[in-house]
């Protein structure tokens, strides 16, 4: 466990504690909360693991890097970046993929823009934002994390 990890146990730990010794009602119906809540979510986390681990098995992480490689960087780039925008996986799974993707020989500037619009652009839940927000918010929000998350992926380009 590295240090970062061994941090954050002991600091929610510690207030862990401090939340039951000043209310320990309020605190214990926050973790029943909390546990309702992952229970809600197990199926679906499982169901995306499951998935992503069917799609790495059919498509090996060096299939892709292979790929992506023979792609100029441009195209790479933004065709990475487009599949993300359609693509539907949490930020939790996306880093270790994206991860495995880069050790595979994926250069970093595709990785990038497929992780940063994976996590801003929302084609899959733009329906949802259009009835919230209204269609010209959704499609500038959208629009804008589009080009942001290529400005993102060139800037971590060049900075790696």
């Amino acid at each position: 466990m590295d240090v970062f990890t061994l941090t954050m146990w002991i600091g929610t730990a510690i207030f862990l504690i401090v939340s039951f010794v000043k209310d320990t009602g309020k605190t214990r119906q926050a973790l029943k909360m909390a546990f309702g809540m992952g229970k809600g979510m197990l199926g679906s986390i499982l169901s995306i693991i499951f998935l992503i681990g069917l799609i790495l098995t059919i498509l090996p992480p060096e299939n892709i890097a292979d790929f992506v490689g023979n792609q100029s960087l441009v195209i790479a780039t933004i065709a990475s970046a487009a599949f993300g925008t359609i693509t539907l996986i949490p930020a939790f799974i996306a880093f270790p993929l994206v991860g495995t993707l880069v050790e595979a020989g994926i250069s970093v500037v595709p990785a990038v823009a497929f992780l940063t619009t994976l996590t801003m652009v929302g084609i899959v839940t733009f329906p949802l934002e259009k009835r919230e927000f209204g269609l010209k918010f959704t499609a500038v929000r959208n629009g804008l994390s589009f080009v942001f998350a290529i400005a993102i992926a060139l800037i971590m380009g060049m900075i790696i």
